[in-house]
């Protein structure tokens, strides 16, 4: 099942705290967490990744350091205490849009309940 591209769209920054909040990732550690986690229903590519992690970076919500493990060396990404507030309030704003947006109406209510689990299961926060 797949979600809507608004709702995506407005959701991405979002599932990208989501993920990143209960560890620090990588890129393609955070992509593979992402599909997991979400049952396939979310699956980014590199190119969509990486400028969402820059402007998350950007604003304050992450930071990043490069770390060397096997043999490679990667960028890691960390939450911030300013992430971790406003994955706070856009998971409690989030959730409720979708309860009253998709509420009754038979249509995408599991993309709803999807997206809601993820949320509520994806950091203990």
């Amino acid at each position: 099942m797949k979600i809507s591209k608004e709702l995506a769209k407005g959701s991405t920054g979002l599932l990208v705290l989501s993920v990143i909040s209960k560890t620090d990732m990588y890129g393609y550690q955070i992509i593979k967490t992402l599909e997991v986690m979400s049952e396939n229903v979310f699956s980014l590519n590199e190119g969509t990744l990486y400028p969402i992690l820059h402007s998350l970076e950007k604003e304050g919500s992450l930071k990043s350091y490069w770390c060397e493990a096997e043999g490679r060396k990667r960028k890691y990404y960390k939450i911030t205490e300013s992430g971790l507030a406003e994955h706070r309030g856009q998971k409690t704003r989030v959730a409720e849009l979708l309860r009253r947006r998709f509420k009754g109406t038979g249509r995408c209510e599991a993309c709803s309940r999807g997206l809601t689990n993820f949320l509520t299961m994806s950091a203990a926060i």
